[in-house]
This record gives structure tokens, C-alpha cells and sequence, in this order.
């Protein structure tokens, strides 16, 4: 395989395979993890009314809740029994059952293409365990709802219910988990269909591959979008003018402009934290190096100034550190230089080579992209104990990008003779793919909470 570090996610684009020109849709395939995850049921919500919306909030929750790695949500013909709300719940039979929390509601029709969705999380151990006993409270006896998590009532239209479910998501895994949940996040990637009329697409969907949006459209390649920190606009290289750019584009008005387009290489654009600059790699001065542009002025600091390639740039989520790809030491390995002092030092020894480095969110660990024996695997190191973790068991891994509550990973990989994009949580338990139906999928981008 080619050296990684000499033409990186942003050459190899250009040796994508010819694939064809239809639907893209992208559709989530567990592969792995859910044996081991937390048993949940989220119970088909009753429905009240004459015009069922046609998206059910149910499937969207337990999908979700599921694909986190966290959860493993049952089926319908496990469940002992479908209740609607606390009230009704028989805790002892779904103690049985070895469930954990159970998600009810329901979904009333309250005019023309409006519904209130109302939900409860219920503690079934809590419940089992007598929480609901007798209390005596200002003099007079009540029920205990300690073992209810969480209730909520919003009115919502019919579009609206997909968002919706994702939104019941994200609140029962903070419940259970204490983490905030990132369902309704979205994630970019480029497309890739050699036999169409404009073979490079951008595009953007929900975090799960749902309501898919081509940004644009492009004869030449589109390669390393980049989410602002507010989640409105991404970066990202265009070769549109025969010549490497730095775009920035607003992906709600569709509004771009052009950031870089200096002789050379313009590549690996990456927000700082604030917004207001970007990191990228120029060759403007003859030779791959790490630069810093001021959005707002364009003005220019150079980073590095070493006669080997140095590439792939990644912030610290406090702003005060890079960390970067670079051929210095021999093999490509992850270095850090302190923004403030210039201060550069190298991360990763383990392994051939170590690249394509980011930060959790936490800033706690690093995840990159690890080659041990030839194979290209995912891998995250703790940056006191210098541990390192190897995430994937595929050969070919590359482009990782984190989920904002640093659950999840999502990266490129090669499934058969095609490369796909895939999902693993940050512990390597629970594993997915997100294949198109048609065509080729990288470069893939989580954005932050939106």
C-alpha cells in the first residue's frame, strides 16, 4: 500500500473504484456488541386517533438506543406485556424478562397533522423493588415516582416525529448513562460514482444515514469535509478549478466561499474550537506543512518547518495544542506541538506507523489510525498512561472521526471490494457498517451537537 502519509485521505480519493450512479441511501448493519449491551424494551407507543403519522417514534428509539453500543434493545414478541404508561407496568414480569428500563407513551392526535407524544422512563428494578411503596408526604400518603426517570409531553407535527424519536434518545441515554446522547447529530462524506455525470458528491445526513442531502455535486474529487464548531457550515478540499482549494460552505444556504487556493498542496482543513480559525496543510513554500489561517483576516502562521511531510492536523478541544501526522522520525507517526511555546514532541512509538490522529472530547485520549503487521486498524491511546487500545479487527481503516459525546467512532473501511463507512464505540465492543446501497462512501466527518 502506498505511504499513508505522503498522500493521506487526500490523494487517495483519487484511486477510487468505478461504481454506479443510483440511490445512496446509507442504512446502519450491527456486526457486533449486542449480546454484551444493557437489555432495554421501548414498548410500541399507543395510538389515539384517526391518521397515524408514517414515521413510528418506537422504531426510531429502540434503533438508536441500539446502535449506541450502550443498549440492547429486545423485540416486540419478547416483551411480557405493552403498556402505555407507568401505571400499568407489571415490574416483576419484566425483571423476568432481565430488562433493565423500559420506555412507554403515547401518541395522541390533537388536529390536522398535529400530535402530542407523551413518555415515560421507568427504573424497572426500582419498581420491582417497592419504590412505589406508600409515602407520607405534607400529611398525606402518595405514591413514590423515584422509579420513573423521566416524563415529557411535546406536541409535534407529522414530520416532526423522527426528530423526535431522536430527541427521546438522546434523553434516555443521558438518564442511563449520565452522558449526554448525540443522536441528533448529523455526519458529512463524500460519495463517489465514477460512471455519473458529476462523479464526487458532498453530502450530509442524520447521524444514522437517514434524510441524506447532496451539498454539492463535482467532476473533480471533494475530499476532508470539516464541521464548524456551530455545526452551520463545513470545510472541506475541492479540486473544481484543476487547481487544490480550501472551501468553506454554509450548508443551510448553500453559500460558499474559498479560503485557500495557494500554489500546491491545500489540504486537511480543520476548525479550531472558537470557530475562528482553521488548521490546514499548505505546500505553498515548497514543502507538506501545518499552517493556522485566521478565518476572519486569512492571515497566515506557519506551524511547522521540517524537511519531511507533515500533515493532518487536529485540534485540542482547549485550542492550545495540534496534533499532527509526520514522516520526521522515519515512519509516520502522531507529534503534538504546543501552540503557545512551539513546543513539538513526538506521541506514538507503537506499531509501523501511527496517523490521522483526533482528540476524544474529554481531551483525555487520542484515536488514530494504527498499522501492526501490515493491517491498518483503529486504535485510541491514553495520553498519561500512553495505553493503546486497537479498536478495529479490519485491515484497511481509515479517516476517523468522533462522535461530540466521544462515544462512538466513525471511519471509512474497506467491506469486500468496497469501502464503506462503519461505526465502532470507544471501548471496540459494539461494531457497524453504514454501506450505501449504491456506490462509495469516506471521508467521513461527525458533526458536533446541533
Amino acid at each position: 500500500m502506498m505511504n499513508l502519509i505522503r498522500f493521506s485521505l487526500f490523494f487517495l480519493l483519487l484511486l477510487s473504484v468505478p461504481v454506479d450512479a443510483r440511490s445512496n441511501a446509507l442504512e446502519i448493519v450491527i456486526t457486533e456488541g449486542i449480546d454484551s449491551a444493557r437489555p432495554i424494551a421501548v414498548v410500541p407507543f399507543r395510538f389515539e386517533g384517526a391518521n397515524r403519522p408514517s414515521e413510528t417514534i418506537t422504531d426510531v428509539v429502540a434503533a438508536d438506543l441500539t446502535r449506541s453500543g450502550q443498549f440492547n434493545a429486545i423485540p416486540t414478541i419478547r416483551m411480557p406485556q405493552q403498556p402505555h404508561n407507568a401505571s400499568s407496568v407489571d415490574y416483576a414480569a419484566w425483571v423476568r424478562e432481565g430488562v433493565e428500563a423500559v420506555v412507554v407513551g403515547t401518541i395522541r392526535e390533537v388536529g390536522p397533522d398535529r400530535y402530542t407524544v407523551a413518555f415515560e422512563l421507568i427504573d424497572v428494578a426500582r419498581g420491582n423493588l417497592g419504590i412505589t411503596r406508600q409515602m407520607l408526604n405534607a400529611g398525606q400518603l402518595t405514591a413514590s415516582q423515584e422509579h420513573i426517570l423521566e416524563t415529557r409531553e411535546t406536541t409535534i407535527s407529522g414530520s416532526q416525529m423522527r426528530q423526535f424519536g431522536h430527541r427521546i434518545s438522546d434523553i434516555v441515554y443521558e438518564r442511563l448513562t449520565g452522558t449526554r446522547g448525540a443522536f441528533l447529530t448529523k455526519i458529512a462524506y463524500v460519495l463517489v460514482q465514477r460512471d455519473a455525470e458529476f462523479p464526487f458528491q458532498l453530502a450530509v445526513a442524520d447521524y444514522d444515514g437517514a434524510n441524506q442531502q447532496i451539498l454539492l455535486r463535482s467532476r473533480e474529487p471533494l475530499m476532508s469535509p470539516s464541521w464548524s464548531p456551530d455545526g452551520t457550515k463545513l470545510a472541506y478540499v475541492t479540486f473544481e478549478q484543476r487547481q487544490a482549494q480550501i472551501i468553506i460552505q454554509d450548508i443551510y444556504t448553500g453559500r460558499r466561499s474559498v479560503l485557500s487556493s495557494t500554489p500546491g498542496i491545500n489540504g486537511a482543513p480543520t476548525w479550531s474550537p472558537d470557530g475562528k480559525r482553521m488548521a490546514m496543510v499548505l505546500s505553498k513554500d515548497g514543502n507538506s506543512e501545518i499552517y493556522i489561517m485566521d478565518i476572519a483576516t486569512k492571515a497566515l502562521t506557519r506551524v511547522t518547518n521540517h524537511r519531511a511531510i507533515d500533515t493532518e492536523p487536529a485540534w485540542s478541544p482547549d485550542g492550545k495544542e495540534l496534533i499532527f501526522s509526520s514522516e520526521r522520525g522515519g515512519n509516520p507517526q502522531l507529534y503534538s506541538v504546543n501552540l503557545q511555546t512551539g513546543t513539538t514532541r513526538r506521541l506514538t512509538f507503537e506499531g509501523e506507523m501511527n496517523l490521522s490522529g483526533t482528540f476524544t472530547p474529554d481531551g483525555e485520549s487520542i484515536v488514530m489510525v494504527n498499522r501492526t503487521r501490515g493491517r491498518y486498524q483503529l486504535a485510541r491511546m491514553d495520553r498519561q498512561t500512553r495505553y493503546m487500545q486497537v479498536l478495529t479487527t479490519t485491515s484497511l481503516d481509515e479517516s476517523p472521526s468522533i462522535a461530540p459525546n466521544g462515544s462512538m467512532v466513525i471511519y471509512s473501511t474497506m467491506h469486500g471490494n468496497s469501502q464503506v463507512l462503519a461505526l465502532v464505540s470507544m471501548d471496540g465492543r459494539f461494531k457497524a457498517r453504514l454501506p450505501a446501497a449504491e456506490g462509495e462512501v469516506k471521508s467521513p466527518a461527525w458533526s458536533p451537537f446541533l
